[in-house]
């Protein structure tokens, strides 16, 4: 800010000059002091002038006594996972009352490399929601896996010189942490070179290995799923992400843990939502209400969604209002069920009553179309060969991205394959290296996906996004993935041997280039035609629940390309048991 508009801010701030816009006759969350006050809202240049007094503006809103807010801040997201282009996710989130968002590009630089980060930020460049980027920390996630780029801590000194990063993105390969490998040192060194803060990533550690975790400068963990791990988490001073995503709902377990002694080191976030979820149910505008309606104060609930975030993520502009703040604000009428009616960004009214009021531009997308790049596949590479009934198998837990490791026993054919029994819930599921042409493929089993007849193959497979596929045999599995390759990237189903909905994601093989409503129109016909005709539970997203397999720094049981993770002790283990 240079003297001239300083001048300009006092002189509204003090009343000498008129705002450019006064929104009056408020109801004003203070974010400091979790209270209600009444007044007027002043706006010059963006930033908020003043507050609480009477105001007067080139244009005056009257809000007749409604709630304003701050915008609500999301510390931690992968665009990627909404299946829509940054500029779509803006326009939709928008509308939810998010203004500010953190995302990991973690998806497609794992496709792309720093081509996949580029893009990301050349995008949002003409989106209204503010995004703050995050370096991608493990690239590939693990070494258990091929992915389509490496990311080393060279890499990473460029974007962070250049302010394009915040800091580091969730430090996944957390086991490499702890035993202070050199290549995961380096990281962290690198972003504490640039005084950058590092996000984390560290599912079920506990003990003297969090601590270590917590000693190399890691501030934050969104992977709790008990109250405990949220307590051990926040006793080390970590701030505690609670999540409520498309597949992952720990948030009203965690909320039973947010204190009024602790509740300022508690945040809202997603991480992992699909635009289906956003458009029909919401984003941090539907976690307020979780907490609301599990008997948290709403003004508890608001902090936890913007100046608690602002503050761990380390904004001093925004969170609350506050003369010389960002003007990103919310407007709603209750406080016993938050419903957004309008979205300003800096000033500018860019939402309301649900209708994003602006016009969406979009960057071209051709420095990362789909990459499918798959040698030699065949139904012969879904052939297992098992000398005992006796295997292990990846155990799907409805609305958590952890599994389990199932101990089951199995079918076999005269040759030693699995042989699928309808009355076992039990399906071959398989990952294809994508990226590089290896032919990499490995197969082994899924329970408790619950799918009945045919396959489903995606481009999406967390983290590396080599292609993942599941099936009750290997011809529909074939097929599906055979289609998927035509496609360049996206989401296949197949039935009775014939190929059904897909999804074209022709960027990266993770996003639509079409609208947000576009998108959501063909996911739904993917997800009704998954539930009633492959017989997948309706408690089981279909699509990000079968992407979320091949992570392999999520407990407990994982797949990749390369074998069967066991991410417990970080090493691969055989089918048999």
């Amino acid at each position: 800010m240079d003297k001239k508009h300083l001048k300009k801010l006092i002189d509204v701030a003090a009343g000498r000059l008129p705002a450019d816009l006064v929104l009056k006759n408020a109801r004003l969350i203070d974010i400091y002091q979790a209270r209600v006050t009444k007044g007027d809202l002043a706006i010059v240049d963006g930033l908020i002038a003043g507050l609480g007094q009477t105001y007067q503006g080139l244009k005056e809103v009257d809000l007749a006594g409604a709630y304003l807010a701050p915008g609500f801040i999301e510390p931690h997201i992968h665009i990627e996972s909404a299946y829509i282009s940054p500029e779509e996710f803006s326009r939709l989130f928008l509308v939810r009352g998010t203004t500010t968002a953190f995302p990991d590009p973690h998806e497609i630089v794992n496709v792309a490399g720093l081509t996949g980060l580029n893009y990301m930020l050349a995008a949002s460049k003409l989106a209204k929601l503010d995004f703050h980027y995050m370096m991608p920390s493990c690239v590939p996630a693990s070494e258990m896996e091929n992915a389509g780029a490496t990311i080393t801590a060279n890499d990473m000194k460029q974007p962070l010189a250049a302010d394009q990063v915040d800091g580091l993105a969730e430090f996944m390969s957390y086991p490499d942490v702890i035993a202070a490998k050199e290549a995961s040192l380096a990281k962290l060194l690198t972003a504490k070179k640039f005084h950058r803060r590092i996000d984390g990533h560290a599912p079920l550690v506990t003990g003297k290995d969090l601590n270590a975790y917590v000693a190399a400068g890691i501030d934050n963990d969104h992977e709790c799923s008990t109250v405990a791990e949220m307590e051990e988490r926040l006793a080390l001073g970590m701030y505690v992400f609670l999540r409520e995503g498309s597949v992952a709902h720990d948030l009203r377990t965690l909320i039973k843990g947010v204190t009024p002694a602790n509740s300022r080191r508690c945040v809202l976030s997603a991480d992992d939502m699909q635009a289906k979820t956003v458009l029909k149910t919401g984003h941090l505008d539907h976690s307020i209400n979780i907490c609301i309606e599990e008997g948290l104060d709403p003004l508890t609930a608001i902090q936890m969604a913007t100046i608690n975030a602002a503050e761990a993520c380390q904004l001093s502009d925004r969170g609350a209002l506050a003369p010389g703040l960002r003007a990103d604000l919310v407007v709603f009428d209750s406080l016993e069920k938050l419903v957004v009616k309008q979205t300003y960004v800096k000033g500018e009214l860019v939402a309301e009553n649900g209708h994003y009021l602006g016009e969406v531009t979009t960057y071209p997308t051709d420095s990362v179309k789909s990459s499918i790049h798959i040698k030699d596949f065949s139904a012969e590479k879904l052939k297992l060969k098992l000398k005992s009934p006796h295997v292990r198998a990846i155990e799907v837990i409805a609305g958590e991205v952890l599994t389990k490791e199932a101990k089951v026993t199995v079918d076999l054919t005269d040759s030693g394959d699995f042989a699928y029994n309808p009355n076992q819930d039990l399906t071959k599921v398989a990952v294809i290296e994508r990226h590089h042409n290896t032919g990499n493929v490995f197969c082994g089993l899924l329970k408790g996906y619950g799918i009945k007849n045919g396959a489903i193959a995606l481009s999406i497979g967390h983290d590396s996004h080599n292609v993942i596929v599941t099936g009750t045999s290997d011809a529909d599995m074939t097929l599906a993935v055979k289609e998927l390759e035509r496609l360049g990237g996206g989401v296949v189903l197949v039935h009775q041997g014939k190929i059904g909905p897909v999804m074209p994601l022709p960027i990266a093989g993770l996003m639509s280039n079409l609208s947000g409503e576009e998108t959501v129109a063909i996911q739904d016909k993917i997800d009704a035609f998954a539930h009633s005709q492959l017989q997948i539970p309706t408690k089981i997203n279909p699509v990000m629940t079968l992407s979320f397999m091949p992570l392999s720094v999520i407990p407990e049981l994982k797949i990749t390309d390369m074998g069967l993770v066991d991410v417990n002790n970080f090493k691969f283990v055989p089918l048999e048991y």
